[in-house]
């Protein structure tokens, strides 16, 4: 491309070259018309967002395609994972509790944003904090389940308080 190009126009070449082949791949790996479609405009929308990964194209753009392709692909599998456990636990809820569908929708962005959460903790601190926040255990029987000081259970239990705290 030329190097007066902007990264708008070099994103919307780079799109016209490679949205098929694109949406292509994503359709073959996720079986469904509909999510690739909506993954292939998220690529390209990830690649438009950060102006350092548009500079970055190179001689292999399908690589970085490919690249952030895949990750949302597993955020897509992630989510629907997510959605799937909720589901299953509202299938055993009595249908009088069973919330509305605009609370529902709230409750899984919600559940999203924490998975998301969890995930980007390391992973002792979010065995810690699932070990105290959904097994109820206390600091104590944490810290002899895990051999380590009571201190040691008190910074990561904050660490992952901070992050709660940091949840948009």
């Amino acid at each position: 491309m030329p190097a007066g190009d902007t990264t708008a126009q070099r994103v919307h070449i780079l799109y016209a070259d490679h949205h098929g082949w694109l949406y292509g791949w994503l359709r073959r790996k996720l079986g469904n018309a509909c999510d690739a479609a909506d993954l292939a405009h998220d690529t390209f929308l990830r690649l438009m967002i950060s102006r350092r990964a548009a500079g970055q194209l190179g001689d292999e753009p399908r690589a970085l395609l490919t690249h952030i392709a895949k990750g949302l692909v597993i955020d897509h599998w992630r989510r629907l994972d997510v959605e799937r456990a909720y589901l299953d636990a509202l299938a055993q809820m009595p249908d009088p509790q069973i919330p509305s569908p605009e609370t529902r929708l709230m409750i899984l962005e919600a559940l999203y944003r924490i998975e998301a959460m969890l995930r980007g903790l390391p992973e002792r601190t979010r065995d810690i904090f699932l070990l105290a926040q959904l097994d109820g255990l206390t600091y104590r029987q944490i810290a002899e389940r895990h051999g380590i000081a009571l201190i040691t259970v008190k910074r990561h239990m904050r660490t992952a308080f901070a992050a709660c705290l940091a949840l948009p």
